[in-house]
């Protein structure tokens, strides 16, 4: 295995990239640090009848990928007619200031829409994008010009997704890390930043192949297929655990953990539906040595697992049903999981669970049918937390303000944007006291601060 070795320009590249997110930028998926948290304060804590104030709005392509901003730069991932479009707005006007398009021709093969679903990953000089048919495209983000792309579905052999490419790339230890879903051995990439070179591939046949326990109890080991899939739509989390530094990639077939140096394996943990037509989705979610995992398909649930000492296993400390969450990545604050779970809109909740037992705090309803317009219920949710609050946008644009406390559900406040309509499957972002809702052909901005 070749490893390629970054150069000192890198290094303080990276310095940079890592500067410029501290003030109040959301410039990756689920926010600076990868937890759906922002450091924001001097929120509102609830709005009038007619919702917050409304700074701009955008009609845009379709896509699900939610936008990312740094300073005034907001960059979104979006698709109009045949062509994936990578656009930057001003953050504050909402007005257009370049964009970068290329030709694509996915079709969502379960039929929905057939734009982007990877949020744009945002440092102090670049824009690296990760398209529906795995098209990754770095640009210069003062201009929009590229800087380079690869065709990662030509080059890696890589099965085709149920419902397209949605793994959002991650920048660390001076690479770019993708979760590619290569056969047989190249699940997960890692890409020099600068010029695109690949740096490793790992896991895929040689991992999965033959384990003894596929963690579906009284089932043969894993006989690999060249079709297999492994892609799957978690995004790579890195964390520092017992002071070794772990890539965490909860794919297709489960957990993996690996040296984000060389790719190198340091334990996986089999966690995937009987069901051929499921998928991974939440990212995991790591506190010191605990990692917490959930899926929403047929009864896989929810585990969390600590890892031991040596960095090379983690055991289960619980597995259970309390949480079947399909995407949306839940918040962890203060011992407690906050999430929406449920696989289909008909069984949606909306739970209080204490991550280290798993023991339910409280729950609600959140039921409807796509007949009901609007339902008045979040549906499977999405949560982000900022100033001591959880902002919740539900599928069909319901917003909502919510205490983070794990002794009853308050409620502060709620307001049905008009012009969001189902299906509304990207995160909220904030910042600046700015709130961003991106639905699948509007994006619009509200002013959270609270002295309006």
């Amino acid at each position: 295995m070749t490893i390629f070795r970054p150069s000192a320009f890198y290094l303080i590249f990276s310095f940079l990239s890592v500067s410029s997110s501290l003030a109040a930028d959301w410039p990756r998926f689920l926010g600076p640090a990868g937890t759906g948290k922002s450091t924001e304060t001097n929120l509102i804590g609830k709005w009038p009848s007619e919702g917050p104030k409304r700074l701009w709005k955008q009609d845009i392509g379709t896509g699900y990928s939610a936008p990312s901003i740094i300073g005034d730069q907001l960059v979104l991932h979006h698709r109009r007619k045949n062509q994936e479009i990578i656009q930057a707005f001003s953050a504050r006007a909402g007005t257009s200031e370049w964009q970068h398009a290329y030709s694509t021709s996915f079709v969502d093969p379960f039929g929905y829409n057939n734009g982007p679903r990877c949020s744009p990953l945002l440092t102090a000089t670049r824009c690296y994008t990760f398209g529906a048919e795995g098209k990754l495209v770095c640009l210069d983000r003062a201009s929009g010009k590229l800087v380079w792309s690869r065709n990662t579905a030509a080059e890696f052999n890589i099965p085709q997704a149920f419902f397209g490419v949605g793994s959002t790339p991650l920048l660390t230890n001076d690479r770019l890390i993708v979760m590619i879903g290569g056969q047989p051995n190249s699940g997960i990439a890692a890409f020099h930043p600068e010029t695109g070179e690949t740096i490793w591939t790992s896991v895929g046949k040689d991992t999965w192949n033959g384990s003894p326990k596929t963690g579906w109890r009284g089932e043969p080991p894993v006989i690999w297929k060249d079709y297999a899939m492994q892609a799957s739509y978690a995004s790579p989390v890195a964390a520092t655990i017992h002071g070794q530094q772990h890539l965490l990639c909860f794919t297709r077939q489960g957990l993996v953990s690996l040296n984000p140096e060389d790719g190198a394996l340091r334990f996986k943990f089999w966690f995937r539906s009987r069901v051929n037509e499921s998928v991974n989705a939440i990212n995991p979610v790591v506190k010191d040595d605990l990692i917490f995992l959930s899926a929403a398909y047929y009864g896989i649930g929810s585990v969390l697992l600590q890892v031991q000492e040596n960095g090379r296993s983690a055991r289960e400390l619980w597995r259970d049903d309390v949480l079947e969450i399909h995407w949306s990545t839940p918040i962890l604050h203060d011992g407690y999981l906050y999430a929406f779970s449920g696989r289909n809109e008909p069984d949606a909740r909306f739970r209080c669970v204490e991550f280290e037992t798993g023991r339910l705090m409280w729950d609600r309803d959140e039921r409807w049918r796509k007949s009901l317009t609007p339902p008045n219920v979040f549906g499977r949710g999405s949560l982000i937390m900022a100033d001591q609050k959880l902002f919740a946008l539900g599928e069909a644009g319901l917003l909502g303000i919510i205490e983070p406390t794990p002794d009853s559900l308050v409620e502060r406040a709620r307001f049905q944007v008009p012009e969001l309509k189902y299906p509304c499957w990207a995160a909220p972002i904030i910042s600046n006291k700015r709130l961003y809702l991106r639905s699948e052909n509007r994006l619009i901005c509200y002013d959270l601060a609270a002295n309006q």
